[in-house]
């Protein structure tokens, strides 16, 4: 009996009955992305400013900025690279699909234009110059 209760003791049961480990009754929590309404989060991007070094001293607002504008940009790189992976037919998102993604859209072409994606490709190009002449 002293056997079980020190091998669940800490662990706390959810919804379904199956066992957890972790803080009793946390659910949810009211941290800084729940209130910004983000996925990202913003206390970890807001330690990685700190640590980063920077600069000696960072805002309240400025960890909220940035990872909501690095949830954007996510979002719209997956939204896209998505859509280019369903015109291929195939349901998973891969390298190439985000290259291709990234490679039509000007802005993030532009914002992204030196960076290389490993196993991404190029974009299809064939030269003008290089193929056959009808009239000849």
């Amino acid at each position: 009996l002293s056997v079980y209760f020190f091998s669940t003791h800490g662990m706390s049961k959810d919804k379904k009955g199956a066992k957890t480990a972790g803080k009793k009754g946390k659910t949810g929590g009211s941290g800084r992305s729940k209130k910004a309404g983000l996925t990202f989060p913003v206390g970890r991007t807001a330690s990685l400013l700190k640590s980063g070094r920077y600069t000696r001293r960072v805002g309240k607002g400025a960890p909220v900025y940035l990872a909501a504008v690095l949830e954007y940009l996510c979002a719209e790189m997956l939204e896209l690279a998505g859509n280019a992976s369903r015109d291929n037919k195939k349901k998973r998102i891969n390298p190439r699909f985000l290259t291709l993604a990234i490679r039509n859209d000007e802005e993030l072409n532009k914002l992204l234009s030196g960076v290389t994606i490993a196993s991404g490709g190029v974009l299809p190009n064939i030269q003008q110059v290089l193929l056959k002449k009808k009239g000849k």
